[in-house]
Order: C-alpha cells, then structure tokens, then sequence
C-alpha cells in the first residue's frame, strides 16, 4: 500500500506515493476506492470485467488527474462499474487505462463520493535528495526521488 487515509475538516482526503506519475495516479486511484467500501470485502472472490478507460485534458496535469477520478466516480453512479484496479499511463494530455471492474451491486459500500475536489490538490515530483514530510502522525513523511499526491474528496 502506498497511500494513506488523510484527516480532513469536514471531507476525507489520502496521500499517495509512487516511483513515477503512473503508479501515483494507481495509488491515488485505488486508495479513493478503498475508502468507500465497508471493511472485510473479499473482492478476489468477484468475477471481474476488463476494459479500457480514457479521459482527456489539454494543458495542465493536474485537472487532467481530477478528471480521471472523476470518470471512475462517473462509472460507478452511473454505469455501475465498480473500479478494482487499474493500470493507467498518463501521456499528451490523454490518461488511457486498462482498468478491471466489477457490477456495482457486488460490493459493499461505506461512503459515497459525491466530488473529487481541487482543494490541497497535489499531484507532483519529488526530486532526489527531496523529502516531503507529514503534519500527520499516520502518514509517513517521503523520501524523493519518486512522486507523490494529495486529495481530498466531498462526501
């Protein structure tokens, strides 16, 4: 596990790690997944779908990313597709992943996700030499060279 359940004022947030852009965008992917769904799930024991997901976004990066967890909320409430895990690359202002899934209604879920939001959103490198520290005590603080992100969700 690279990501961490971060406290929040009033929402729920995470902080992930990752070797590179990609595997960050996995973690920050999977850790808004896990935080919605009750606790004690076997979802190895779910048949899974496969596909392909894309999300597009000229320019910044960052907004590029919103939209990507935005699209996995979107197909949840509105196709019903359950997002177990993924492996996305972000390239030319284009995220395409090969993501597995399962129906909705297979799983049970905790919380809801209303927004993904861009308030304390950080989605960037962590050069070497370069230490990102925690004001948390449960999150650990990151040593660079790799990337790290933080965001936080309306729920």
């Amino acid at each position: 596990m690279s990501f961490w359940v971060r406290p929040t004022t009033a929402d729920i947030g995470i902080r992930a790690f990752g070797r590179n852009q990609n595997d960050l965008l996995k973690e920050m992917t999977n850790g808004m997944q896990s935080i919605v769904l009750a606790p004690g799930q076997d979802l190895n024991s779910i048949p899974r779908k496969v596909a392909r997901w894309e999300v597009s976004h000229e320019g910044n990066t960052d907004i590029l990313v919103v939209k990507w967890l935005d699209e996995v909320v979107y197909r949840n409430e509105v196709h019903d597709e359950f997002l177990i895990d993924c492996q996305p690359m972000i390239k030319d202002g284009i995220i395409e992943a090969q993501v597995s899934f399962v129906p909705k209604d297979s799983v049970n879920l905790e919380l809801e996700i209303k927004a993904v939001t861009t308030h304390e959103f950080q989605f960037r490198e962590v050069s070497s030499g370069e230490t990102i520290s925690s004001e948390w005590p449960e999150i650990p603080s990151f040593d660079g060279p790799g990337w790290y992100g933080d965001v936080v969700f309306d729920i």
